[in-house]
């Protein structure tokens, strides 16, 4: 049966656009239900069972299937994963609605559905001949969407009963909204709130616990008086925007004082980038990332960034006079110069919660169900909970959701989702800090692995096509120990005209990954590969990764090959790029590399290619550094685990060979010229990789510190900054130098990715290229999946597909490739600091020489070369007499009592895990050297409690 829709569209003139669409109504779609001889039992994907036992509710206690409308799919998804409840019947025009309103909640919803033990079925009621429905004149979308609700409800108990006479099954109509429930009891259909049905779960009452709170004037608290002024209403802060009496942005929390917050304006509004907000009232109810309007204070009321350290550590939600104490302790005297545009809250444009990690705050009322939960990151607030599991939860790593923020509550509320583990342990703290960071790290889905290829692979004669056979060449791989993701391998070979042939071979990813499907759109939503201490996130799955992408030695495999011929003295005469089938004749350590370079006794075809490349490197290195491109440090550690328990028992920094610079330096070159090859043919749509210089204020602490020593620090180019750091030597202090390159990478910006037909500025500070991209690690990043498409494409190896070049698509890509590869550094960080507590857990209090890396106010910031560990010893403690602290920001030093501190000075730290705050435990280090009475400890601590007292409260803060 065929129905048209009608409706009109504006066009971008201003004109209106009739449009007719063809709606085709069946009679063959199956209702799910197996064995219904009314329709067959046809159906398509998972089913429903025949006869549905649990969960068991008091209020319908026959056998029933479930049927939510949009709104309980889009507020109780928590519910409705929760493995207990099972048998659900999606209808497509909720399955719509919630598509168009939340992208996350649609993709829980499909990965719900997907999973066969849940037996949810996806009826497709807008194109069935009995349960499609037209508008009706006068009536609004939203209404005639619950009609159709109603109507599928009320089809499906009428057409169940045509499955037996005594057949006793019923679908339950589940909804919260009170109008569309009594007409829906009107119209003889089971229907209950989803509350009630929950608490009719008799067997599984944990499941109260996951219900959100969505009434926010029925849970506000009792006595409760009006604490923040009322949000305005969407349409008025569009108005308010477009006159510019309120400004758009993005709310940004602070870490160190939970009484303020920037809002980063977006737009090209130059005179008020970032607003400051400062008070309870002011920040009005908003919460880390969400979108706000701000409105701006008249000049008389800005304030200045405050120096104060303020973490919210009240039990006492009502306590508010507490609060306007503490912000009047913000607004200290400061000069006019400091002051920063300040404004307040008037509205939120868009919400972005997300599920927070943390922990349970327990009430002290004994039998009380209502309490705070503390997240894990100090830029969310706490959030009210009601719990009956408060006894079972206490020490453990929780999961909650927002649910609402009442203007008279000093918290908003929430709901609790699942219970991670006890705090702690390995396994439940890597899942905390993968949540914390957005890192994907679920298992790979059947969608997704359903584009793998089939084993047992082998390259076929169609693969060959536009490849050439290169498995005659002497390449080999080097590569940290224990990597099985190899993405490069290397060759070097005298020509016969005397000049050098050097092939950098990269993985063929994009072989594999085509674009669009299932397995592309999981690489592109990961968009890297995180490496933790002991665990890998892969970006694609571990066939692809670990075996037929990963050059590994012996076997036949796809590659995208760039081959340069070079004279000796490394200078490019010719470049070629070719899709390729390569067969790597060795996978080495970088300390094999090393050893076979170093040794007279081996000359072999992989040692003599080594060598040539050796050579060469060094050559490009040194030709490199000439132009201005930077050497700087960071320390980066290594964890040796036990075997066994896979605990840390030691930790020292990497070690840096020749081959590793040597691998860089072809990876780097690699990067270089495809990068040139694509924007040749891609103008405006290349996806490239650029580093912006810093602004000269961020080398302000490198040049200050470098003084305090006697030597000067360039910065206005990249060539006089690493100019001035090679000539930074102290032949009494070799380790100087090191000090000043880890400062100098502090001064540096982001490099990310970005559009060539979005921006005009390519260059690439750090490497001092004027362009660059990502070619060489397919494997573990999707930005050079898209590269090695867009070079394919160039060289006529493969097709092209709309979305390549599409400038704005790749913006969006670079956008969440940005953001992937900020969390997966902050994550791997989490991950070390992680492990850097347990390695100092079992080890005890150590002391160990340090360097002073910074100087503060109240503190210094020390690096410990032996563990590459950083850490701040603090001068002022809790409950004790402030001794007396001259700061000195010019030079920079402190002064406490007698003794000067400097930047880079040589201290001697005690090292300790400090476990009192079970939710933040911290290295903590104490000044042994030199000797400042009252401050520094006695070499013997072997009697200090680092544990706190055996009972206390759980405080948010330090």
């Amino acid at each position: 049966m065929l129905k048209s829709k009608t409706f009109l569209k504006k066009t971008r003139a201003g004109g209106v656009m009739k449009i007719v669409r063809e709606h085709y109504l069946r009679d063959d779609i199956g209702c799910g239900a197996p064995g219904c001889a009314a329709c067959g039992g046809a159906h398509e994907g998972p089913a429903l069972e025949p006869q549905p036992q649990d969960p068991a509710s008091s209020l319908c206690p026959q056998p029933h299937y479930l049927l939510p409308d949009t709104n309980v799919l889009l507020h109780q998804i928590d519910v409705l994963e929760d493995p207990a409840i099972r048998n659900v019947i999606v209808l497509q025009t909720v399955l719509q609605e919630v598509r168009n309103r939340s992208a996350p909640v649609y993709k829980r919803i499909r990965d719900v559905a997907n999973n066969q033990e849940k037996h949810f079925y996806t009826f497709t009621n807008e194109h069935h001949r009995e349960t499609y429905v037209e508008q009706e004149q006068g009536e609004n979308a939203n209404d005639r969407n619950d009609r159709a609700i109603r109507v599928a409800a009320k089809w499906y108990n009428e057409h169940l009963k045509k499955m037996s006479a005594d057949n006793q099954l019923q679908v339950i109509f589940i909804t919260n909204d009170r109008k569309n429930k009594e007409k829906a009891i009107e119209e003889g259909i089971p229907a209950f709130t989803c509350e009630e049905y929950v608490k009719s779960l008799t067997a599984n009452p944990e499941l109260i616990d996951r219900l959100a709170c969505l009434s926010e004037e029925g849970n506000e608290i009792e006595s409760g008086k009006i604490i923040f002024s009322e949000h305005l209403p969407l349409s008025k802060l569009q108005q308010g925007i477009k006159s510019g009496t309120y400004l758009q942005g993005t709310f940004r929390a602070s870490r160190e004082n939970y009484l303020e917050a920037t809002v980063w304006i977006h737009g090209d509004n130059e005179e008020n980038k970032e607003i400051i907000l400062q008070g309870l009232k002011h920040l009005n109810r908003a919460i880390h990332e969400d979108i706000v309007a701000v409105e701006l204070l008249p000049k008389s009321q800005w304030v200045a960034p405050s120096s104060v350290v303020l973490h919210d550590e009240g039990q006492n939600e009502e306590d508010v006079e507490k609060e306007e104490e503490r912000e009047r302790m913000l607004k200290t005297a400061v000069s006019e110069k400091m002051l920063k545009p300040t404004g307040r809250v008037v509205g939120i444009i868009k919400r972005n919660w997300r599920p927070y990690c943390g922990m349970l705050s327990k009430s002290d009322i004994k039998e009380s169900r209502r309490h705070l939960f503390t997240p894990a990151d100090k830029r969310i607030p706490r959030i009210r909970i009601e719990t009956r599991q408060a006894s079972t939860l206490e020490g453990r790593r929780i999961i909650v959701a927002i649910d609402g923020w009442p203007r008279n509550s000093r918290y908003p509320n929430g709901h609790f989702v699942r219970n991670l583990g006890d705090v702690g342990e390995k396994e439940t703290e890597t899942e905390v800090l993968l949540l914390e960071h957005d890192v994907p790290h679920q298992p790979f889905s059947q969608a997704v692995l359903s584009f793998l290829p089939k084993m047992p692979w082998s390259i076929t004669e169609k693969d060959m096509k536009n490849r050439e056979d290169l498995r005659h060449l002497c390449i080999c791989s080097v590569d940290p120990p224990g990597c099985t993701d190899i993405d490069d391998a290397l060759h070097c070979r005298e020509l016969e005209n005397g000049n050098l042939e050097v092939g950098v071979h990269i993985a063929d990813v994009s072989h594999f990954i085509r674009p669009g499907n299932a397995l592309d759109q999981e690489s592109a939503r990961r968009g890297t590969t995180v490496y933790l201490c002991e665990k890998r996130i892969d970006m694609v799955p571990e066939l692809l990764s670990s075996n037929l992408c990963s050059l590994k030695c012996d076997v036949d495999r796809l590659a995208f090959s760039c081959i340069w011929e070079m004279n000796h003295n490394a200078e490019i005469l010719k470049t070629k790029f070719t899709k390729s089938v390569i067969n790597s004749k060795a996978s080495l350590t970088y300390a094999e590399a090393q050893l076979r370079i170093d040794s007279a006794n081996m000359n072999d075809d992989i040692t003599t290619s080594l060598r040539g490349l050796n050579k060469l490197a060094k050559i490009l290195k040194k030709r490199r550094i000439e132009k201005g491109a930077l050497t700087l440090s960071s320390p980066e550690v290594r964890f040796h685990m036990d075997s066994e328990t896979h605990d840390p028992i030691d930790l020292q920094t990497k070690e840096l060979r020749e081959t590793n610079s040597m691998v860089e330096e072809f990876m780097l070159l690699a990067n270089i010229s495809v990068a040139k090859k694509i924007h040749e043919e891609f103008s405006e749509h290349a996806l490239l990789r650029k580093h912006p210089a810093p602004p000269p204020s961020n080398y302000e602490i490198l040049v200050k510190a470098a003084r305090s020593r006697n030597l000067e620090i360039k910065t206005d180019t990249a060539k006089s900054l690493a100019e001035s750091l090679d000539r930074a030597e102290s032949p009494t202090f070799p380790y100087l130098n090191t000090l000043l390159r880890i400062l100098a990478t502090r001064c540096m910006m982001q490099a990310v990715y970005f559009c060539s037909g979005m921006d005009n500025d390519f260059h690439h500070y750090g490497l001092a290229s004027p362009i660059y991209t990502h070619f060489t690690s397919p494997i573990r990043r999707y930005a050079d999946v898209i590269v090695h498409r867009l070079l394919a494409v160039a060289i006529g190896a493969d097709c092209t597909y709309p979305e390549l070049t599409d400038k704005h698509k790749l913006a969006d890509i670079c956008k969440n490739l940005n953001f992937r590869h900020k969390m997966a550094q902050y994550a791997q960080r989490a991950s070390v600091a992680f492990h850097t507590q347990l390695f100092f857990k079992s080890k005890g209090i150590v002391s160990e020489e340090a360097y002073i890396l910074f100087v503060r106010k109240n503190a210094i910031v020390v690096l410990i070369p032996k563990y590459g560990l950083e850490g701040t010893v603090f001068f002022e403690e809790k409950d004790k007499p402030n001794p007396q602290l001259i700061y000195d920001d010019e030079i920079p030093s402190l002064k406490i009592e007698d003794t000067v501190f400097h930047v880079f000075d040589k201290v001697k730290v005690k090292i300790m895990l400090d476990s009192s705050n079970l939710q933040h435990q911290k290295i903590r280090m104490s000044l042994v050297e030199p000797q400042i009475p009252g401050i520094s400890i006695p070499t013997d601590t072997s009697n200090m409690d680092l544990n706190g007292p055996k009972k206390k409260k759980m405080k948010l803060g330090k």
